[in-house]
Order: structure tokens, then sequence, then C-alpha cells
């Protein structure tokens, strides 16, 4: 069993990066943060308050949260990739995965799906939570405007718009969020590998961390 934890803030590139990590080292993928969307869309669509930590622990846990072999994201037995990625489940889950049950649960099933398994998983604890034994660690960065811009290309591919200005402060309103919540903040591990990707291409990035892994993993003993 090989780890490759890749975290970072929002709009750093992780999903895309370890996606394509992934198939070049012939890992599986897991995205962990598509987890925690998944539970927000159904909380929102069952009526569960964001603020109620144990209810939505015991949505968690009757949620059935997981992926097809392609990578496309299950909840109650049905098919969420698309619904996940909605503004509104955006909004919702940094609120979501701040209760301390909820990471707990979710976390314990990102570990069950790993194990024996090699596995390019990202995240924003993953490094300093989930796996902090993982083989290799990496945290991706880039300037809150790279990232704000990323964002709204994203978004303006799904018919969805906003202000440079209105993307930027969702971004830079999700970093305090995340990096000043009481439980797993968003944190680098002492022992990760920080790239910027503020002037990188996708390839570029992805060719990065594969010559790293591949150099970290040819020296292990």
């Amino acid at each position: 069993m090989t780890v490759v934890a890749i975290d970072g803030p929002a709009g750093a590139g992780k999903s895309t990066v370890a996606r394509l990590l992934a198939d070049r080292l012939g890992y599986l993928y897991l995205d962990t943060g598509a987890m925690y969307r998944a539970l927000a869309f159904l909380a929102l669509r069952e009526g569960v308050a964001l603020d109620d930590g144990p209810s939505l622990a015991a949505l968690a846990r009757t949620a059935r949260i997981g992926f097809t072999a392609d990578g496309r994201v299950l909840a109650r037995d049905g098919d969420v990739s698309e619904e996940i990625r909605h503004p509104s489940v955006s909004a919702a889950v940094s609120e979501v995965s701040a209760h301390g049950e909820v990471r707990e649960l979710l976390v314990a099933e990102q570990r069950r799906v790993a194990v024996g398994r090699d596995v390019v998983i990202e995240g924003r604890d993953i490094g300093t939570v989930v796996f902090p034994q993982a083989a290799v660690k990496v945290f991706l960065v880039a300037s809150p405007r790279v990232r704000a811009e990323r964002r709204r290309t994203e978004l303006a591919a799904k018919g969805e718009h906003s202000t440079a200005e209105e993307t930027l402060a969702a971004i830079e309103a999700r970093d305090r969020f995340d990096s000043g919540r009481a439980v797993s903040p968003l944190r680098q591990a002492a022992d990760a590998v920080e790239v910027d990707t503020s002037g990188m291409g996708i390839e570029e990035v992805v060719a990065t961390l594969e010559h790293l892994v591949r150099e970290r993993l040819d020296g292990r003993p």
C-alpha cells in the first residue's frame, strides 16, 4: 500500500492534478472533498441544518457515500457527481466538514477505501490527519487571484458567472474558514513538499509531481 497525499487550499488544482497523477502512476484516485460535498448535498436536499453536527453525523452513517470505478460520486446509491458541484453545495461544504463527528466518520471511510491499495488521495488534511504516514506528501498552493480566476473559468464552463471580485472574496473567505476551524484545519504537513502552481500549466504540475513521487519511491528502503 502506497499513499500519495495531496493537500492545499481551494482552487490550487488538487482534483485535476491528483486525478491525472493517479492515471500516470496506475493508482486509485480518491477525492475526499467530493465525500464532504455529497454529504452537504444530501443535507440541503433533506433539510438537515448545517450547524447540527449530530444530525449531519447521523446522515453520514446512512448516506452510503462512495465512488464508481471511473470516479463518479455516489450517495444513497445514486450518482450525484454533477449535483455536488452546484454553488449552493460549494457554499455549504465548509460548514458541514467542520463538524468533528462528521470528519471522524468520513476519515474512517477514506482509510477503509485505501486499505491494501496504491492511492493518490487529495483533500485538506490528508498529510496531517488522514494519512500522516503517507509515502509522499505534497502541498499545492497558488495565489488567491490565480485560484479565483481558475474558479471563474470553471463556473463559466457550467454557464455560471461571477465577477472577479466576488470570486476572490469567496476564495479568501474559504481560506480563512479552512485555516481557522477547530477540527482538522488546513495545514501543511512538516514533511510535505510545497509546489506553487501559480505560473504552471496542468501538464507541468503533473509531470513535476510524477517525478517527485517516482524519485521518493525509488529511494524508499
